[in-house]
């Protein structure tokens, strides 16, 4: 789905740096039938810069995506900061395989910026996902709970009591 208002017409464009600004709800990342977040809010600004032969354009998004933790399933502002160099060429045919250099067709006048958009913050948001308040303990769940139920308890101090017929074969891990 081609979504309409990211279509930069730089064929009517005067030469220098052109800016365009959106802001991104959860409602672009489901025209591309993508779910994994439960809201969005990310401002883009893209300045494209039109030269005679060629145009740069540059993207940086900032904001949070609001996404599951992945140990305690509590919903979570994710906050997300990206960046996206490109080099628009002419050439004979369409070709976007390198990263970093689009080639578009002579003749053509505009171009959809959607889709860079959308890889950008998607790849923007971290593979492994941990509520803020995990990290610091502040937040309270009953997983977190069950989690530290479930962890394997500390070693027995030296003090405590152990089986004599263990402490042979103990020394001579330690004596080398």
């Amino acid at each position: 789905m081609k979504l309409k208002e990211f279509f930069i017409p730089f064929s009517g464009l005067k030469l220098g740096k052109h800016e365009f600004v959106y802001e991104i709800d959860n409602a672009f990342f489901e025209s591309f039938e993508y779910q994994e977040f439960n809201g969005a809010s990310v401002k883009v600004t893209a300045i494209l810069e039109k030269m005679s032969n060629m145009m740069e354009l540059g993207i940086e998004a900032k904001g949070t995506v609001n996404v599951d933790c992945d140990m305690t399933g509590e919903p979570f502002d994710q906050p997300i900061h990206s960046d996206l160099h490109l080099v628009i060429k002419f050439g004979e045919e369409y070709n976007d395989e390198d990263d970093e250099i689009l080639i578009i067709p002579h003749g053509e006048y505009q171009i959809n910026i959607a889709q860079y958009i959308y890889e950008m913050l998607v790849l923007a948001v971290p593979q492994k996902r941990v509520h803020p308040g995990v990290l610091d303990g502040t937040l309270k769940s009953e997983i977190l709970d069950k989690l530290e139920e479930l962890q394997p308890k500390e070693e027995k101090k030296p003090s405590e009591k152990t089986d004599p017929r263990w402490d042979d074969l103990k020394k001579l891990l330690t004596d080398k």
